[in-house]
């Protein structure tokens, strides 16, 4: 007969390690403490009053960096209506304009007490209005959106936004409020003119197709008009979508080719396919700019890295950032003061080695 036999007990299992409580959020009274200064002197130096002594500004910074202090920017925001930050709305960061674009911006907010945050748009008008929306919905002080095409709904949210509202990148068109750019119809005419001087009569078109991205479309046309009133017609275009890169531009050099072998200069909308298409000539032996030349658009650094410099028109990146920033920032200290700034900036050729 068997013995019964005991139920197991399962095996004791250590009491599970006590998570220490979340810390509480710091307060001004904190820093106070931490500093030996009232808590109304934490709140000037912490708000960048002037009148307060480096001594205290210094001892102040000290304790609140020792802490981890971070202040509470939505408990002021509720009083003033506004948080502190700029809402920038770009198509996209893959493309090489962009950060520096953003670069500019951050600079010239520094020193203001304003931060930018960005969305994007990948060139979709639908992203955009759901950027917009969502971004207003926390009360910036601030607006920098590139372009002037917009949907109704997002003009109508634009106009109704209660801030200094900028639109970058172009001045070809009516803005909502203020807009700091170029001209695109110009810098396409600026191109016509240099290929036309240098005597090329055969001339390709290599771009994005036109119908989303509204700065190339314009560029395009000024382009293409400059260069009809000489009575010179655009003899092969090549289109294509999504994305720029270097392999891009090698595709298409070598499609526009195939198909138009007595092309004696070549137009791209940006410089990331030109220069994939100056790569794909040198590999070729091609004489450049003698037998056949190329020009591009935004003037990137990238260029710096190629064996020949491409033609090219600067576009004024960093400085549209940094005047549209300068924009807001003087507007908010102004309130009084009147919108609908146009700055417009001049753009530049640099005819690099790749046109006679």
């Amino acid at each position: 007969m068997m013995a019964p036999v005991s139920p197991r007990r399962p095996p004791t299992l250590p009491p599970p390690a006590s998570r220490p409580p979340p810390a509480r959020p710091l307060t001004l009274r904190d820093v106070s403490a931490a500093s030996g200064v009232s808590e109304m002197t934490v709140s000037r130096v912490l708000r960048g009053a002037a009148d307060v002594s480096e001594a205290t500004r210094a001892r102040v910074r000290e304790a609140a960096a020792r802490l981890g202090y971070v202040p509470n920017r939505i408990a002021g925001a509720m009083a003033s209506g506004r948080v502190p930050l700029v809402a920038v709305v770009v198509p996209s960061l893959g493309n090489m304009v962009f950060p520096e674009v953003l670069a500019g911006i951050s600079e010239g907010l520094e020193g203001s007490g304003l931060q930018p945050v960005v969305g994007f748009t990948d060139y979709e008008p639908g992203r955009e209005e759901a950027a917009l929306f969502d971004m207003l919905s926390w009360r910036p002080s601030g607006v920098i959106v590139a372009g002037l095409e917009h949907t109704e709904a997002a003009r109508a949210m634009l106009r109704r936004a209660g801030c200094p509202v900028v639109e970058i990148m172009d001045v070809d068109g009516e803005a909502v409020d203020a807009a700091v750019g170029i001209s695109h119809a110009r810098a396409g005419r600026l191109t016509a003119e240099a290929i036309l001087a240098s005597g090329y009569r055969r001339v390709g078109f290599l771009g994005t197709k036109m119908p989303l991205d509204h700065r190339a479309r314009k560029r395009f046309e000024g382009f293409r008009d400059r260069l009809a009133e000489a009575g010179l017609p655009i003899a092969a275009q090549e289109l294509y979508e999504g994305g720029s890169s270097l392999l891009k531009g090698r595709e298409m050099t070598a499609a526009i080719l195939a198909r138009a072998r007595d092309l004696d200069v070549l137009y791209y909308s940006n410089d990331m396919i030109g220069a994939g298409g100056l790569l794909w000539l040198l590999e070729r032996g091609a004489d450049i700019p003698g037998t056949v030349g190329l020009a591009g658009f935004n003037g990137v650094e990238l260029l710096d890295g190629l064996p020949r410099r491409l033609a090219t028109v600067d576009a004024c990146r960093r400085e549209i950032g940094r005047r549209a920033a300068g924009v807001v920032a003087r507007r908010l200290q102004r309130p009084e003061a009147p919108g609908g700034e146009r700055v417009e900036l001049t753009p530049t050729l640099q005819r690099g080695d790749t046109l006679r």
